[in-house]
């Protein structure tokens, strides 16, 4: 599929769609909840947390260690994940003539909406080069009402760069994330790379997978 509609505005996710962090989050993630007496596989942590913000899996994660999820602990998290991160992020590959592609294709309005807190999303997008595309319209869903999978952030990153939702392309990895851009009535296309199983992306909503983020550059060209 080589072609596209005109969107007036191109919202990317971050984690796993612009940089590859999930991994190294929910590793650290997983051994802290191990740590706190709750052992998880892999696997089994990526498939209970990606896409969601740590904070907002509260009760399941009180639930299955007997601890409260204090600010200490969560401090603990954020130091040890941003210390990981620093060390070992790279982009996606292809994610750099993705954003390019998509500051041309829409005149500059793109922005970045994530579920993470905006901190760690502004350094993850320095450390990949991607700043200069973005400038100040990073949107964190830690400073709106609800976070993904409600559609908050994506409806402020829409109406930040003045771009109807419907006239937006929202470009996501998650079925969480998928659904936020669904119900703020944008086109959603899902980063699936080979070995992605795609089938619930596709239930959640999303038009179409994007196997290469070199691919959503040649599509917005």
């Amino acid at each position: 599929m080589s072609t596209c509609p005109r969107f007036q505005a191109v919202l990317f996710d971050c984690d796993g769609v612009l940089v590859d962090s999930e991994p190294i989050t929910n590793g650290v993630l997983r051994d802290m909840l191990e740590e706190s007496g709750w052992s998880l596989t892999p696997q089994e942590c990526v498939r209970l947390f990606v896409g969601k913000a740590v904070r907002d899996e509260r009760a399941l994660i009180e639930a299955r260690t007997g601890r409260p999820l204090t600010e200490d602990w969560m401090h603990a998290f954020y130091e040890r994940r941003n210390r990981r991160l620093r060390a070992e992020l790279q982009a996606i590959d292809g994610a750099l003539v993705a954003v390019r592609a998509a500051h041309a294709h829409a005149g500059g309005r793109i922005a970045c909406a994530s579920g993470a807190d905006r901190h760690k999303v502004e350094f993850q997008i320095d450390m990949a080069g991607l700043r200069p595309y973005f400038e100040d319209r990073v949107f964190s869903g830690h400073e709106m009402p609800r976070s993904k999978p409600a559609p908050d952030v994506y409806l402020a990153a829409a109406a930040h760069v003045r771009a109807e939702p419907a006239d937006c392309l929202v470009v996501e990895d998650t079925v969480t994330g998928v659904r936020a851009g669904v119900d703020a009535g944008c086109t959603v296309w899902a980063y699936a790379p080979p070995g992605t199983v795609a089938e619930p992306l596709l239930t959640a909503g999303a038009q179409r997978l994007v196997p290469h983020m070199a691919t959503l550059a040649d599509w917005l060209a």
